[in-house]
């Protein structure tokens, strides 16, 4: 998917498919712009239904994320002591940081990039499952066969 002299995709060329089941609730689809393994990171851009939801997880690295439709309820939103991001609107997220709910209530869609993986955990902090850059070529591969 990705040359390390350059990569361009033309996103409205790209077909949104579901994201990976267990790794989000509701209707959340996703577009895999840009893997670069040789850092460890990822980018994609999601379009999230209202009341869709991402499953528990920590940022093992830091990530960037530019909220270019809707509003998301990020670590909670406000209420719990997270941000509540309303578009336009960016977001850092620092390594280690952990997502115990990250909800939109109304249409959204968000560009993120990831400096390593996501590591979904339970709610008792086990693992279910760590999404690093070549777990997502391997899910955006597998969804363009």
């Amino acid at each position: 998917m990705s040359d390390i002299t350059g990569d361009y995709v033309q996103m409205d060329a790209v077909d949104w498919v579901q994201f990976p089941e267990g790794l989000c609730q509701g209707d959340i689809k996703w577009k895999l712009l840009h893997v670069s393994p040789e850092a460890g990171a990822w980018t994609a851009i999601f379009d999230c239904k209202a009341g869709s939801s991402f499953a528990k997880h920590i940022h093992m690295g830091p990530g960037e994320y530019f909220l270019t439709k809707g509003k998301m309820h990020v670590r909670g939103g406000d209420a719990e002591g997270g941000a509540t991001a309303t578009a336009p609107g960016y977001g850092y997220e620092a390594c280690n940081a952990q997502h115990d709910h990250t909800e939109f209530d109304e249409d959204s869609e968000f560009y993120m990039t990831f400096l390593g993986p996501l590591n979904f955990i339970d709610d008792d902090g086990n693992t279910i499952a760590l999404v690093g850059c070549e777990q997502v070529a391997a899910a955006w591969n597998a969804s363009q066969e």
